[in-house]
């Protein structure tokens, strides 16, 4: 499964959507789109205080069950080491990942140009996710752990999941859910 929002930066509704895919084969088994003002005004590094109610909304109207998650944004890869990926799988009780495509904080260095290179994401010493390449030259995604899940396992369902373009699918087909760009006949 994978979920994301649009939105939630502005002022208006934000959509929230939750895809969840079957597995080995990434087929799409069910889609949910939600519309909620957000409780409060944005404020950096507190997103997912925005993000989690209109999230939460649409997980409830799910009728499958996901067994892993993956976040639109970052897990312990947050400068309070835990963003909405952390925030949602602690309010779900279930295993999360934070799949972003622009870094927050943190550094990296020495991935190579290949398909399943990855490398360490630190702060300060610490080790908070990896910068991973899901296609040859293409700019890495950055894992982290969201919940009940340990970096090589979000390291290995982000390369598992990303076998078309250079976001795993389930995130992609989030993506378009939320930004109401899915296609008619996936919906």
């Amino acid at each position: 499964a994978a979920a994301d929002i649009s939105g939630a930066l502005r002022g208006e509704e934000a959509r929230g959507a939750v895809v969840i895919c079957a597995w080995p084969s990434l087929e799409l088994a069910e889609v949910r789109t939600s519309r909620k003002r957000p409780p409060m005004p944005y404020v950096p590094g507190l997103l997912s205080f925005r993000e989690i109610p209109v999230l939460a909304e649409t997980f409830e109207h799910l009728s499958l069950v996901p067994d892993l998650v993956l976040v639109d944004g970052h897990g312990v890869a947050h400068p309070r080491r835990f963003g909405v990926a952390c925030h949602l799988g602690l309010l779900l009780q279930t295993p999360t990942i934070g799949c972003a495509k622009s870094l927050l904080v943190g550094q990296f260095s020495n991935l190579g140009r290949r398909r399943g290179s990855w490398t360490e994401l630190t702060d300060h010493g610490e080790a908070i996710g990896a910068a991973v390449r899901t296609r040859r030259g293409v700019t890495p995604v950055f894992a982290s752990v969201g919940w009940g899940v340990n970096l090589p396992l979000a390291i290995d369902w982000v390369l598992a999941t990303a076998t078309r373009v250079r976001l795993p699918e389930p995130a992609r087909l989030a993506h378009a859910a939320a930004s109401g760009r899915l296609p008619a006949g996936l919906r």
